[in-house]
């Protein structure tokens, strides 16, 4: 059985290609920098090299064909028939009120996503745009929807809810939903795993950094609060979001430049604040490093804002779940950044948190324990895997279908 993961982002596609016999990679890759002139197209399959060529695609829709064509291509494909792929699954950052858990597509489901766009604009569209790229391409086969907000609903309601006015949660559904629930659920079975406990057993804080960035407290195998919102805006800095905010700042903003639409205030929040806002650099942590190597204070200033707020977080869920068995970091930051895992938990020793530094700085790419052996609270690095969690999710509902 082979399973085809879709991953469409703000400017980019990904896919991964399963034969889930044995839940290996058979081919993966993504196109990156969509609608802009450098769009590239990188891919790869199992036993050969990594192949990289400029591309030239309009929007989420091309990319997507691009990729089918290539994975049917005769000579270099890895699939030969589309009968071969057995169901595709789609990663969708939002599921807002409409969904709760993952649904196989039909045109009530389709017309279900595109209420949430408004959501994520920044996302749903194009996750839409993937979908139809796919049923185009490949007709007749069976595609899923997998939300990164379905593992978050088991929040009870004094967290999830806002303090505003209740008629905007009954009318217009205005609560904390939380993001990157695929990545926190697969670390949080692989921390289960290594600590030989029971998922209904566990309390844990999963710490999802990466350009985008979330933690969630998890007791007793279900999540109780998480940093991300209403959208992915809220919590921690990130690349080139402002994480929590006053919302009177924006009212300020706003009545000093009432020409500011509400769209170019999106704009500035999700893609001009952030690392890249403080730095005036990049939101890409690997720079504001070299930057802070070479003396750069407001790169400083950036990455400790980013560290302090996880620092929060982490000392806030500890708070909310008393007793807490392990801290997990995970996704492009969380798995490889030592400096930022350190400063995150620096000074957390009276909690019962201690990092090896020299363990937390040895460079690898597996599932590891970095804490010290006599903290109290395991820290530990297990690298996501999104695709495989959306990939087994879609199995599981094209059988109960």
């Amino acid at each position: 059985m082979k399973v085809l993961v879709v991953n469409c982002g703000s400017s980019s596609v990904k896919y991964t290609l399963f034969s889930m016999t044995t839940e290996k990679k058979i081919s993966w890759g993504l196109v990156e920098c969509i609608g802009l002139p450098e769009a590239y197209y990188k891919r790869q399959t199992l036993g050969t090299e990594e192949i990289k060529s400029l591309c030239k695609v309009e929007n989420h829709f091309q990319a997507v064909e691009l990729i089918i064509k290539d994975l049917l291509n005769p000579e270099t494909g890895s699939i030969k028939n589309i009968d071969e792929i057995s169901v595709i699954g789609h990663r969708i950052v939002h599921g807002g009120d409409k969904f709760s858990e993952s649904v196989l597509v039909n045109e009530d489901v389709k017309a279900g996503l595109k209420e949430c766009f408004s959501i994520a604009p920044l996302h749903t569209p194009h996750h839409y745009s993937g979908i139809e790229a796919v049923e185009k391409m490949l007709p007749g086969i069976p595609s899923v929807l997998v939300f990164d907000t379905a593992f978050h609903q088991t929040m009870p309601d004094y967290a999830y809810m806002y303090a505003v006015p209740y008629e905007y949660y009954e009318r217009d559904h205005v609560r904390r939903y939380g993001m990157h629930g695929t990545s926190h659920k697969y670390v949080m079975q692989r921390a289960a795993g290594m600590l030989g406990k029971k998922v209904e057993e566990l309390n844990i804080i999963t710490c999802h950094l990466g350009n985008g960035s979330s933690i969630t407290a998890i007791k007793n195998g279900k999540v109780i609060d998480t940093s991300m919102g209403f959208t992915p805006l809220a919590g921690l800095v990130m690349g080139t979001r402002c994480g929590d905010i006053d919302p009177a700042v924006l009212v300020h903003i706003m009545s000093k430049n009432p020409k500011i639409t509400s769209e170019e205030m999106n704009n500035l929040l999700n893609k001009q604040s952030g690392l890249l806002g403080i730095s005036g650099l990049s939101g890409d942590m690997r720079t504001i490093v070299k930057a802070i190597q070479a003396g750069n204070k407001r790169a400083k200033l950036a990455f400790d804002m980013l560290c302090y707020s996880a620092k929060k977080y982490i000392c806030m869920y500890y708070g909310i779940l008393n007793h807490v068995d392990a801290i997990v970091f995970t996704a492009g930051i969380g798995e490889n950044s030592p400096t930022v895992r350190e400063k995150s938990c620096e000074g957390l020793d009276n909690l019962g948190i201690k990092i090896d530094v020299e363990v937390n700085n040895m460079p690898s790419s597996e599932e590891r324990f970095i804490s010290t052996a006599d903290s109290k609270i395991k820290v530990m690095v297990i690298p996501t895997n999104e695709e495989l969690m959306i990939a087994r999710e879609s199995i599981k509902v094209l059988a109960n279908n």
